[in-house]
């Protein structure tokens, strides 16, 4: 009863959008001065004029940095990080905050997460190892190789699926003898923005693609073979899987394939106006990887801006987000094509461009809706102008994340890495699924079902997450020689990255003084607060 009580009066304070979102009354600033950078802010508030609205107040200071910690290393910020940086007065703190995350461990992870996700897929298909390819995409980031070396590595790739993690790109587009297709609708989708998957039977229906293109593309994949090796096991004798490889095999001329007249046609290795050799002696994808990667503002650059623009927005420049062409034309074309252009001249430097966007004028704006800009809604199908924030769910890896550092079971120590890490791929997979399609896609459910809500409520990850056992974090909130405003405080900044205001405080203290075990009341109020729309979604 106590729990559903301070439920409803927490819940009334984080259950819609414009409730959390108290914009600093301070001008816009960030400490950078690039011109870059302004000439962002020039283009959107052009749009901004242009279409008749006004943009909503900057975001707070709390409301930022949440966000900011949430999209670049995943995870909400620990309750002392907010502390500092609330009390920090320098005028240029969130530009370096950007940097001093972009230099955090977490950024890394992060971002191997959300590549490995991309390529393979949260289900591990049979014969792929995600131990690989994480290896892969944790060294690129913590290196921060230029993006047009990792996806030349990922198209070319050959040999041992974990001492050249890159293969499992394209072993997990060859779960069946498809002779390369899964692999060319998924390349052209997730590395060049281009949906070319329904041209494999037929001429595009809303654009330019022609059947015969798909199957040029196609032609560049046929000279790739996995070799799946097996060992014996010594327990029972019998043959287990061991190890896969992408190997190189020979391949020349056309590829052939059948129109909807039933007519056969043949095509050749073709990458737009581009032609290559289909003789003996070519490595095919090789040359697909250098004709991707060539030239002022390639596919490669223009979909990696919109990708990550939509991570940090919610929204891209197109909807979906991996569709580009003139059938689809993006809402800022000249902000797209200038961001791409410079991406490329910085030599595709991802930390670089993360820098522009969350230093941008629209990336630091409230989640609040304005007087005027309420016609700005995505959701509803509206061109986004990004005069405000969007709101946006955390994705289920945010969400488990989130919830170890705010109960700060991290720090703890009684659980193995490895072990940790089986815990979060186990409690991940209640979400996933995977449709039957061509390219195996996935969704998950973590999208405020009822399963979801329930295992929010109840499951067992919420329960450790509000144990007061000793060594528990609430445990040692607790045990601390405070008051309950204070206790009260320190649960608000370690779920929700803000100090409570003076009614939520009041409203608390009230209840769990009036709660006859104090224990209980304290654990419904960090449960209550874990459960709250402003925990569960990014704004």
């Amino acid at each position: 009863m106590w729990r559903i009580m301070l439920a409803a009066a927490v819940l009334a304070f984080g259950g819609g959008v414009v409730d959390w979102a108290r914009a600093a009354d301070k001008p816009f600033t960030t400490g950078s001065s690039d011109v870059l950078i302004d000439y962002i802010n020039q283009q959107i508030r052009q749009a901004w004029k242009d279409n008749e609205v006004e943009p909503s107040p900057v975001a707070d200071d709390a409301e930022w940095l949440r966000r900011v910690y949430l999209d670049i290393v995943g995870v909400i910020p620990p309750a002392e990080v907010v502390e500092e940086f609330l009390a920090d007065r320098d005028p240029a703190k969130r530009s370096k905050m950007i940097d001093r995350l972009l230099d955090d461990p977490g950024y890394v992870r992060n971002w191997t997460t959300i590549w490995t996700n991309l390529c393979i897929g949260r289900q591990t298909p049979r014969r792929v190892s995600r131990k690989g390819m994480q290896k892969f995409f944790r060294e690129a980031f913590a290196r921060n190789r230029p993006w047009n070396e990792v996806v030349y590595d990922l198209v070319t790739a050959e040999g041992h699926f974990e001492e050249n993690g890159a293969v499992n790109f394209l072993l997990a587009q060859m779960t069946m003898p498809d002779n390369g297709v899964q692999a060319t609708a998924k390349t052209t989708r997730l590395f060049m923005g281009v949906q070319i998957q329904c041209t494999q039977c037929h001429n595009h229906p809303f654009n330019d693609w022609k059947q015969s293109q798909f199957w040029q593309f196609n032609s560049f994949f046929r000279q790739m073979r996995r070799i799946d090796h097996r060992k014996p096991d010594p327990k029972t004798g019998r043959l287990v899987d061991d190890y896969s490889e992408l190997v190189f095999q020979e391949f020349t001329g056309p590829v052939y394939f059948e129109k909807r007249s039933g007519l056969m046609q043949v095509a050749f290795p073709r990458f737009f106006d581009k032609e290559v050799d289909p003789g003996p002696g070519v490595d095919r994808r090789k040359e697909l990887g250098r004709l991707m990667i060539e030239g002022e503002k390639p596919l490669v650059a223009v979909a990696m801006v919109n990708r990550m623009w939509g991570h940090f927005f919610g929204y891209g420049f197109t909807r979906p987000i991996d569709d580009l062409g003139p059938h689809n034309p993006p809402s800022h074309p000249e902000l797209l094509d200038r961001l791409a252009r410079e991406f490329v001249k910085s030599r595709y430097d991802l930390k670089q461009l993360i820098r522009w966007i969350c230093n941008s004028e629209a990336y630091n704006l409230t989640s609040r809706f304005g007087p005027n800009n309420e016609i700005d809604n995505p959701a509803a199908g509206e061109m986004p102008l990004f005069s405000h924030m969007y709101v946006r769910s955390m994705s289920a890896e945010q969400l488990y994340d989130s919830l170890i550092v705010a109960t700060e079971a991290h720090k703890s120590g009684r659980t193995s890495w490895d072990e940790a890490e089986r815990q979060r791929q186990r409690w991940l997979q209640q979400f996933v699924i995977t449709f039957g399609t061509d390219e195996n896609d996935e969704t998950t459910t973590f999208n405020g079902t009822i399963p979801q809500a329930l295992m929010m409520m109840n499951g067992q990850l919420i329960q450790n997450a509000i144990s007061a056992a000793p060594g528990s974090f609430l445990h040692r909130v607790l045990s601390q020689r405070t008051s309950d405003a204070k206790k009260i405080d320190r649960l608000y900044l370690a779920a929700l990255s803000r100090h409570p205001t003076r009614l939520e405080s009041g409203v608390a203290l009230r209840v769990i003084r009036a709660t006859p075990n104090k224990v209980e009341a304290y654990q419904d109020l960090f449960w209550a607060l874990l459960n709250s729309n402003e925990f569960i979604f990014i704004h």
